[in-house]
C-alpha cells in the first residue's frame, strides 16, 4: 500500500470484471451515439482537468507541464475526438475479397465489440498511453478496467477520482495497485488485454493470457537502436538522438 495511494483490495477485482462483463452483455455500449459521449467526455475530462493532471505527474516526477500538454493531453483531446467523429466509418460492414468461386456468398464481415478489456499502462507517459487504448476501447463498443502504474501514485489517485465524474462506471472502472492486484487481473478471463511495458513484464501478461486463450496487444520496450549512415550530418544527428534518449 502507497502512502498517496490506495490500492484496489485483491478480493474485491474478481466482481469489479463481473459487473463490467454484465454491462456488456446488457448491450449498453453498443449503440454509436452512446460511444461518442463516452469519447466527448474522454476529451472534457483531459482539458477540463489538465491543470491537475500536469500537477500530478510533475509530483511524481518532474515531467514539465509544456510536455504533458503537448505530448499527452492534446493527443488525448484529438484522439478522442477523431475517434468520435469517425465511429461510423470505422463500425460499418465491409465486403471482404473473395476467391471468386465464393463471391456469390456475398459475405460480409461486421464490425462487433469483443468484450471486456483489461488496460495496463506503464508510468513514462501517464495520460497518453493510459487513454489511448482507453479511447480505442470506448469506439470498439467495450467496457474496460485501467490499471494505472503504481510509479506514478498521484497521477493513478486522480485518475481513479476523475474518471468516475466523467465516465460512465458501469462500463469503466480503475484499478489501483501493485503485484497482488495485477496478478489478480491476469488471473481473470478477458476478451482482449493491452499492456504497455517492457519484455519481461510483457512475457508474464502474455503466458497469463494464453491461458485463456485471450487475444492481446504488447506494446512494448526496448532500447531504441539508431542506425546512423556515415554520409548524414553527425552532429545533427548526435541532437536528436539526445533529445529521443531525454524526452
Amino acid at each position: 500500500m502507497s502512502d498517496i495511494l490506495t490500492y484496489t483490495p485483491v478480493d474485491d477485482i474478481p466482481q469489479i470484471r463481473d459487473d463490467l462483463r454484465t454491462t456488456f452483455k446488457s448491450g449498453v455500449t453498443r449503440p454509436l451515439e452512446w460511444r461518442r459521449h463516452q469519447l466527448h467526455q474522454v476529451a472534457r475530462l483531459a482539458q477540463n482537468e489538465v491543470d491537475a493532471i500536469c500537477e500530478a505527474i510533475a509530483r511524481d516526477f518532474a515531467k514539465p507541464r509544456f510536455e504533458v500538454v503537448a505530448m499527452e493531453v492534446g493527443t488525448v483531446v484529438r484522439s478522442a475526438l477523431r475517434s468520435a467523429e469517425q465511429l461510423e466509418e470505422w463500425t460499418k460492414p465491409e465486403q471482404p475479397v473473395v476467391p471468386e468461386s465464393q463471391r456469390s456468398w456475398k459475405p460480409i464481415a461486421y464490425k462487433i465489440p469483443k468484450g471486456t478489456i483489461l488496460i495496463i499502462a506503464p508510468w513514462n507517459y501517464p495520460m497518453g498511453l493510459t487513454f489511448q487504448p482507453l479511447i480505442g476501447a470506448i469506439a470498439a463498443g467495450c467496457c474496460a478496467v485501467v490499471k494505472p502504474s503504481e510509479a506514478v501514485p498521484h497521477f493513478s489517485k486522480l485518475i481513479a477520482e476523475l474518471l468516475p465524474k466523467y465516465l460512465d462506471t458501469s462500463a469503466y472502472r480503475v484499478v489501483n495497485g501493485a503485484v497482488p492486484e495485477t496478478t489478480k487481473l491476469l488471473e481473470l478471463q478477458w476478451d482482449h488485454i493491452f499492456y504497455t511495458g517492457n519484455g519481461r513484464v510483457g512475457r508474464i501478461v502474455a503466458s497469463a493470457a494464453a491461458k485463456h486463450l485471450t487475444p492481446c496487444s504488447l506494446e512494448l520496450g526496448g532500447k531504441s537502436p539508431v542506425f546512423v549512415d556515415s554520409s548524414y550530418d553527425m552532429e545533427l544527428a548526435a541532437k536528436r538522438i539526445m533529445w529521443g534518449k531525454c524526452n
